[in-house]
């Protein structure tokens, strides 16, 4: 990819991008492995972005040179369903890809940040729900499945 790449925290003047990103990206890229009544369901429900999140600090996007979102996605204390356990212990959060940015290498170098952050303020554990369709990505990462929600 020659495109010049800025990754950077999210604020919430991102939300409209990022609602942008997903809204674009989770119909194409989970549509291999959920149904179309899983997805008519749990489409409107994911697709938006936090606002939470886009003030968290630890919620980033990867944009190109126009400022156009390519990925995005953080880490928190609190878990997606909330509330706070150990402070050793993270939170992948709403990590997604542009569905014509994807296999570039993207997902991982914010993977790869994100981490990295997570391990700077005390996290040695990071737990993650992901769909269907990342769990090759995850398991690439180190992420091993303890289940299914």
């Amino acid at each position: 990819m020659t495109e010049d790449i800025t990754l950077r925290a999210c604020t919430g003047a991102d939300t409209p991008a990022v609602d942008k990103l997903l809204a674009a990206s989770y119909p194409v890229l989970l549509k291999p492995d959920y149904p179309p009544s899983t997805l008519v369901l749990a489409l409107p429900l994911i697709s938006r972005a936090r606002p939470e999140l886009m003030r968290c600090g630890t919620y980033y996007m990867m944009e190109g040179a126009e400022g156009r979102a390519l990925a995005a996605g953080g880490w928190t204390f609190s878990a997606p369903q909330g509330g706070v356990g150990p402070r050793h212990v993270g939170h992948i959060r709403h990590v997604v890809t542009d569905p014509g940015h994807t296999r570039r290498g993207l997902g991982s170098a914010l993977m790869r940040h994100i981490l990295a952050e997570a391990l700077r303020h005390g996290v040695t554990v990071m737990r993650c729900h992901r769909p269907r369709t990342a769990v090759p990505f995850y398991k690439s990462l180190g992420f091993r499945a303890l289940g299914h929600v």
